[in-house]
Formats: structure tokens, C-alpha cells, sequence
């Protein structure tokens, strides 16, 4: 389901797996996609929710090849057959974490239902986050950006593609206001990542 915002903090995890939990296959650890449309600051809260966990960071946006950063510099709209292989390319780089073992959040705008199933298929580590932005704010934030490969007048080709996330898909919608580090904080309380911080980590060894 998609999980908005709730106005009261969830019950924390426990902490000490059940028999059953630890007679279960060891799922790879997991992994937060950043999703939303340019502008809504999927990389400013990426990097910083990676920095505060200690997590492996990407920004989706490395990951294009020449051709779609070409296509981009001439204000042309991506499509499809442009996006499919550069959404391969970040599964894969997904599951050379999970080989390695290792946590980490990425951004990616994942604009339709299709993007994000394709990043999810096989991979139950992985959990969406849906940064959502009034329209004054993302034209504003776009047209103050500067040396960046998508344009302020390309938003609306971007937000006639989006399909925001469906009541089943599960992806927690948290509203981008604020400083960054707030929206962190709720994302690290809503999907419950207090465990993996470094402090609390530390102190389950000690």
C-alpha cells in the first residue's frame, strides 16, 4: 500500500529476531530507493539519509548513458526505450550491494509503475520512498539549479509521465518540506531504520 505520512510514530521492530525470523533465508540488506520527479530533492535527501546511516550512496542520474544525458542537454523528454536500460543499469548496481552485503540508498525518479516494479522484481530488500512537491516549489527549485542536465522546461514532460504510487505498491510517501535533515528524520522513523543508526549500532556490540 502506499504509506503516507501517519500523524503517530510506528512501533519500533524488535530488535531480537523470533526462531521463526532466524529460521528464514538471510534476505540482503536492504536498500532505499529516492523516488520522485527532478526537483524534488531525491538526491539532497539521498545523500544525506545515506550520510546519517553510514550507508552506500548512488545518484541515479550517474548511471545514464551519453546518449540520454545528449537527449537531456537538448531539452528532449526521455522515453521508454531511454529509460529501461539505465534502470537495468541501477538494479544492477542494487545487487552488487546485496553480493557485497551492504546497505545503501540511491535516488531515482522511477516515474511510472513499470520503473519501480522493474527495480523491485526480485529484490525484497529494496524500499521505495516517494518524495512529494507542490508545483511552485519544483519550478522554483529547478529554475534556481544551475549546471545541472535537466532543465526547468522539461518538468512537464516529467510530470505527464508520472504515475504516482497505487494504494498496493508500498511505497511511503513522505511530503519534502522543510530542511533536508527533516525529511530524513521521517524517513528513518517511518520506515524504521533507528536500528541501523551508528550509534545504536555501537551499542549493540558494546
Amino acid at each position: 500500500m502506499v504509506r503516507p505520512t501517519p500523524a503517530t510514530p510506528p512501533t519500533p521492530r524488535p530488535t531480537t529476531p523470533s526462531r521463526a525470523t532466524q529460521a528464514r533465508p538471510t534476505q540482503p540488506p536492504p536498500v532505499v530507493v529516492i523516488t520522485g520527479v527532478s526537483g524534488s530533492g531525491k538526491s539532497t535527501v539521498g545523500a544525506a539519509l545515506a550520510g546519517r546511516l553510514g550507508w552506500d550512496w548512488a545518484d541515479g542520474d550517474a548511471f545514464h548513458p551519453g546518449s540520454n544525458i545528449a537527449k537531456m542537454a537538448a531539452h528532449e523528454p526521455l522515453t521508454d526505450a531511454d529509460r529501461l536500460p539505465w534502470l537495468d543499469e541501477i538494479g544492477s548496481w542494487i545487487d552488487k550491494e546485496a553480493e557485497a552485503g551492504r546497505p545503501a540508498v540511491i535516488a531515482c525518479s522511477a516515474l511510472k509503475r513499470s520503473y519501480r516494479d522493474r527495480l523491485r522484481a526480485g529484490r525484497p530488500q529494496v524500499r521505495m520512498v516517494y518524495l512529494v512537491v507542490d508545483l511552485k516549489t519544483l519550478h522554483q527549485r529547478l529554475t534556481d539549479r544551475r549546471d545541472h542536465m535537466f532543465h526547468a522546461d522539461m518538468l512537464g514532460s516529467q510530470l505527464s509521465t508520472l504515475e504516482p504510487p497505487a494504494p498496493e505498491e508500498d511505497v511511503l510517501m513522505i511530503k519534502s518540506a522543510g530542511s533536508p535533515e527533516q525529511t530524513v528524520d521521517q524517513v528513518i522513523t517511518w520506515e524504521r531504520l533507528g536500528a541501523f543508526l551508528p550509534s545504536t549500532m555501537e551499542r549493540r556490540r558494546d
